[in-house]
């Protein structure tokens, strides 16, 4: 029987249940590790990271297989932040938005109509604003990856009524992922939104206990949401992404040369399903009008002045504090 080195044996012993580190049988993995997303398989989240696992076990000489669970295989998005916490999952990538019940300042690039474009989002989550939210997740016993995943711009879809302007939103039943920033959003638009996990939406929508939701147009695309809709806004009210979060201390149990190896190829994934979504978001329209969604152009100004009116962005600065929000604002312009 082959034997682990002492540092893995003593890691097993510390860290266990987190990552499996046991001994196998020859040409068996050393180490075997869970990842997990919400996405459907045919999204690029799913394909990319899928590719990533690929790559890792090749260059690892089989060393580290990392098995991907996509598509809330594993549960809810709360679920699986839990498993991911406790141990029982390893990497799990998750909206700052959502993962915000835990690390508050996750949300940050989820306020309301801040970023105008791409340009915009990248310079800010590869530069300092992602720089100060990783370490407030680092303060929680996660570890996140330094690219970011696109999820892309959300936009709002009706089964009911268009929606064009504020006014519009009013008394509207609209699914949000379950998240104190989206609430407080589509209540200061005068909307009643309702907190629904996102492996649910679909159903809700078909069952009426939601009149609308807002995802990025692919996600609108892939989970057919088409089905169940009429009309889609384009409001692109807020730019949401996924961080690559791995179990802090089963990730520092790893062999430093694996976590450098894995943190490489996530992060190339990363960069490749940025360009996946861009290319899909030029496409996805037409194919979802010959679907039968009918397109609402919107009054972006009135939106984001309905927020500042009713106080989103004066409160959310105080709940961001003054560094965060500073950061931000260094990056988009001043919003409140």
């Amino acid at each position: 029987m082959p034997r682990l080195p002492r540092r893995a044996v003593l890691a097993g012993a510390t860290a266990l249940p987190l990552f499996a580190i046991r001994t196998r049988p020859a040409h068996a993995a050393e180490f075997t590790l869970k990842l997990a997303n919400n996405s459907p398989v045919t999204h690029p989240q799913s394909v990319r990271q899928q590719e990533a696992a690929d790559r890792i076990r090749k260059a690892s000489g089989g060393r580290v297989d990392i098995q991907l669970f996509p598509n809330n295989q594993l549960g809810s998005d709360t679920d699986m932040l839990s498993q991911l916490r406790s141990g029982a999952l390893d990497f799990f990538t998750l909206s700052g938005l959502i993962l915000s019940t835990l690390v508050p300042a996750a949300s940050i690039n989820g306020i309301g109509f801040a970023f105008k474009d791409y340009d915009t989002v990248w310079k800010a989550m590869d530069g300092k604003l992602g720089a100060y939210v990783r370490g407030e997740i680092d303060k929680r016993g996660l570890t996140a990856m330094d690219k970011m995943w696109d999820n892309g711009f959300r936009q709002i879809t009706s089964s009911t009524r268009p929606i064009k302007a504020p006014a519009d939103l009013k008394g509207f039943k609209i699914r949000v992922p379950v998240s104190p920033l989206w609430t407080s959003m589509f209540q200061a638009l005068g909307a009643a939104p309702v907190s629904i996990n996102f492996s649910e939406v679909y159903s809700a929508l078909q069952t009426k206990i939601a009149e609308g939701q807002e995802n990025p147009l692919s996600l609108i695309q892939i989970a057919k949401l088409y089905e169940v809709q009429k009309y889609c806004s384009m409001t692109s009210h807020m730019w949401d992404g996924f961080w690559m979060l791995a179990n802090k201390r089963g990730f520092a149990s790893l062999p430093p040369d694996m976590q450098t190896l894995i943190a490489t190829e996530l992060n190339k994934s990363a960069l490749q399903e940025r360009e996946d979504i861009a290319k899909l978001n030029g496409s996805v329209t037409e194919d979802l009008k010959s679907k039968g969604l009918e397109f609402v152009e919107v009054d972006k100004p009135a939106f984001r002045d309905a927020l500042k009116q009713a106080g989103f962005y004066a409160e959310w600065k105080k709940k961001y504090g003054d560094e965060a929000w500073g950061i931000l604002e260094s990056e988009v312009g001043t919003l409140s």
